[in-house]
């Protein structure tokens, strides 16, 4: 009889607790649709949060780390999805590492990212970006494949945002890829390689006056003090 009861008593608790997850889950799908409706975003990562532990799923895992990513919450982003490469990533998953490991200064871990999207859909975005992470490692060969590609791609309408100044800016990709192409010129031989680098950030420059980036660049090969 004490058996059965406790039987008893178990099944209504895992019952009750059902019950009380479903209506938590409802409460906080509600809550998340409101705070969307409201555009507060930490109400969206509250509920968010709240959904993962009620009732975890990927999608809903890649989806936070996407919102963690887009408000500069890098840490918090790859903490909630990890940093390594995995062959069933999804798109955005993989999208949100290579965005948050570059942002916190890992470009080795970033570009293993950034050639997976690459490799399922080539286009000069990524291809920037790659190039750009190449240079940092120093795969000046690697790079060099990039920036070729980008400026056979590259469309006179696409624009980049570049974040070295307040505010930030747009620029022509193309004049990006050329700026990319001048510093890469400048650093396989930083001696001989001067007046080349110059001539390619002019034409970047000519393509995009706005381009702040290429000016900085350019201004610092011209203060460079001569060899005697």
């Amino acid at each position: 009889m004490k058996k059965r009861f406790f039987m008893v008593l178990a099944l209504a608790s895992f019952g009750l607790n059902a019950q009380t997850n479903s209506e938590l889950t409802k409460h906080f799908e509600a809550y998340y649709k409101q705070m969307k409706e409201h555009g507060d975003v930490q109400g969206v990562i509250n509920a968010l949060t709240h959904l993962d532990v009620l009732k975890p799923t990927q999608s809903r895992k890649d989806t936070l780390a996407y919102i963690y990513v887009s408000e500069g919450r890098y840490m918090e982003a790859l903490n909630t999805i990890g940093i390594d490469k995995n062959q069933n990533d999804s798109n955005l998953n993989t999208e949100v590492k290579a965005i948050a490991l570059k942002a916190i200064n890992q470009p080795q871990r970033a570009l293993e990212h950034y050639e997976v999207l690459f490799a399922k859909e080539p286009n000069p975005y990524l291809a920037y970006e790659i190039a750009d992470l190449k240079m940092q490692v120093q795969d000046l060969a690697g790079a060099k494949t990039s920036v070729e590609y980008g400026l056979a791609n590259a469309t006179d309408d696409m624009k980049r945002t570049y974040y070295e100044s307040q505010p930030p800016y747009q620029a022509s990709l193309k004049a990006g890829f050329l700026y990319l192409k001048g510093i890469l010129v400048f650093n396989e031989n930083k001696d001989e390689n001067v007046e080349s680098a110059l001539a390619l950030l002019n034409h970047a420059l000519a393509v995009d006056p706005s381009f702040k980036l290429a000016q900085l660049a350019k201004d610092a090969l011209l203060s460079r003090p001569s060899k005697s």
